[in-house]
């Protein structure tokens, strides 16, 4: 099994082996992709960790098995902020050498100075975050309380509020329904399958409607949202213009009714 690991700060996973096509999904930097077939031209027919697949171009990658494991066992930090240069000093008198979204996987060196960290990127590159914008990358979210990891998923989706509308994107730079639950789940600890669907081996389970509490899922025909409590959801839409909250309440001035009349299933990892 050949790995590769995303170098540039998104990498577009595309329908088809170009440019000029849908997207599919974004492999945020330091993530790892399986490659699964080499094409003409630099393209390469990859799939993600929670099973995606796409084809990205070698622009955004470096293929190199060895070095994708060593940084799988290695890096165990995460940004949490929405977008943050790297810089090649600690100070932002400095210049950025890099940027990364929220997201992205990174390892953290044993260098600090002042609010400062040291960091690694994916292709070796050394650089300077605030400590402040740096959390521990969660693989599990099992030693997480139920009620703990709820408020986490919540307050996560509603970082994004406001984010524009993008088809495939998962950050801060534009996101579509399935990216904001997905990344949601991914920087708390679990992974959900990219679409607005449950699919077999992955956390999401399928619950009664009556049963969904804050930070579940509620699925629409070709739409997800995520659940925030007294009648609200968090979802990005692009009839909204965006990551945006509306109402199940018919009473309440932000009801959405073509979703609230349309809900297929709701799910759960809980």
């Amino acid at each position: 099994m050949k790995l590769a690991l995303v170098t540039s700060t998104i990498a577009p996973l595309m329908s088809e082996p170009r440019f000029s096509t849908e997207k599919a999904d974004e492999a945020l930097c330091g993530m790892i992709l399986e490659i699964l077939e080499k094409l003409p031209n630099g393209w390469y027919h990859c799939m993600t960790s929670y099973r995606y697949k796409g084809y990205v171009h070698e622009s955004y990658i470096s293929i190199d098995t060895e070095k994708t494991n060593k940084w799988k066992e290695e890096a165990k930090n995460i940004i949490n902020h929405r977008y943050v240069d790297v810089m090649a000093a600690p100070k932002y008198q400095s210049y950025a050498i890099h940027n990364v979204v929220r997201g992205s996987i990174i390892k953290l060196t044993d260098k600090t100075f002042d609010v400062w960290s040291k960091i690694i990127l994916p292709d070796g590159r050394e650089g300077w975050v605030k400590s402040i914008y740096i959390g521990k990358y969660l693989t599990s979210h099992k030693n997480i309380q139920e009620e703990v990891l709820r408020n986490n998923l919540v307050n996560t989706a509603l970082d994004y509020l406001g984010t524009q509308y993008r088809w495939g994107g998962k950050s801060h730079l534009g996101i579509d329904c399935s990216g904001l639950c997905s990344i949601s789940y991914f920087i708390n600890g679990s992974i959900i399958y990219r679409d607005a669907q449950i699919k077999d081996g992955f956390d999401m389970r399928e619950i009664p409607k009556e049963k969904f509490k804050k930070g579940d899922l509620i699925f629409f025909p070709g739409h997800v949202a995520m659940y925030l409590g007294d009648h609200k959801y968090i979802h990005s839409s692009s009839s909204n213009n965006g990551v945006r909250i509306n109402s199940l309440n018919p009473d309440h001035q932000d009801y959405k009714e073509d979703l609230a009349k349309t809900i297929i299933k709701c799910g759960s990892i809980f």
